[in-house]
């Protein structure tokens, strides 16, 4: 949601705006090589060569790796997971719906072109560890999604897209947009793939966590970045002010000082719903701010991607 005081409004970008995050491809080679970049070891889950801890079921699991003494201990269905080393695909589902092209005043770039910088990184790390790369979208300008591959070409593409793409759409009107790109995942994700969503968890449609937890079958790590503008973060506004929906047209008139702990709460309620729901299922949730260092952000995601937690 944007905001203004009441004689002026903080207008949603048509375009991608980069502002100080430009040009993308130097920006996320250095936060590519602010992060240890050397082999790293698979989470495939299925059967593989050692042990690797419990999760919580959900729908599509394997049913032969599901742990009958732990559902007699906790009362829960619980699915054995195991290790191997291996290669593994990444697949980045991109937000960029309208309100991902807010930035507002004194931010370094719109909140989808600090998701590219870190969705480009992330690309050049698995590529440089061998790993094939696909991206799919939620909203934005009709644009097609691009399927797995690997090698200096599929960072051309990714970046190629990451670049161009025009923030756009409604959630609200669109609520088949988020679904649309995880049937895609489900279907071409194999078994072990590293699933990381960049989103401002603004407006989703209904579900849209439900359906993100579903990919976690067939033993995918599930990592959804949280990207917000400072000002979002902080609601760092006094008095009097003018407050907007970046999509739909909603709006209201209100005392900065009056909303300010409700807003926050809601942040906050939105962001423990999302880590509980993905610890559940072995994933995981990082929050990113504009304001910081895109390389920060990329290394939670490996971290997570490895198994740790941020």
């Amino acid at each position: 949601m944007s905001a203004s005081a009441p004689e002026s409004r903080l207008t949603l970008e048509q375009t991608l705006d980069w502002g100080e995050l430009a040009p993308l491809r130097l920006t996320a080679r250095s936060a590519a090589d602010g992060v240890y970049a050397g082999g790293h070891r698979s989470q495939r889950r299925g059967a593989g060569v050692e042990f690797g801890g419990h999760r919580a079921y959900v729908p599509g699991d394997d049913l032969r790796f599901i742990d009958r003494h732990a559902l007699m201990r906790h009362g829960r269905l619980m699915v054995r997971q195991f290790e191997t080393e291996t290669d593994r695909a990444l697949r980045l589902v991109v937000d960029a719906s309208a309100s991902m092209g807010f930035r507002s005043a004194g931010a370094p770039g719109a909140k989808l072109a600090y998701a590219a910088v870190v969705a480009a990184a992330l690309t050049r790390i698995a590529i440089s560890n061998g790993d094939p790369v696909a991206l799919d979208w939620i909203g934005g300008d009709a644009r097609e999604p691009l399927p797995a591959l690997g090698g200096r070409e599929a960072f051309e593409r990714v970046v190629a897209a990451l670049e161009t793409v025009r923030p756009g759409g409604d959630l609200g009107l669109d609520t088949a947009a988020a679904e649309r790109a995880f049937a895609g995942v489900a279907r071409h994700a194999r078994r072990g793939s590293v699933v990381v969503l960049l989103s401002d968890l603004i407006d989703l449609p209904e579900h849209t966590l439900d359906r993100f937890a579903a990919l976690a079958s067939l033993g995918r790590t599930l990592i959804a970045v949280r990207v917000l503008d400072p000002l979002e973060a902080s609601f760092a506004l006094e008095g009097p002010v003018r407050l907007y929906a970046s999509e739909g047209s909603f709006r209201v008139e209100t005392d900065a000082s009056l909303v300010r702990q409700g807003y926050l709460a809601r942040l906050a309620a939105i962001a423990s719903e999302w880590r509980q729901r993905l610890a559940e299922s072995g994933g995981v949730l990082i929050d990113a701010v504009t304001s910081e260092a895109p390389v920060s952000t990329v290394r939670e995601v490996v971290l997570g991607a490895r198994g740790g937690q941020p």
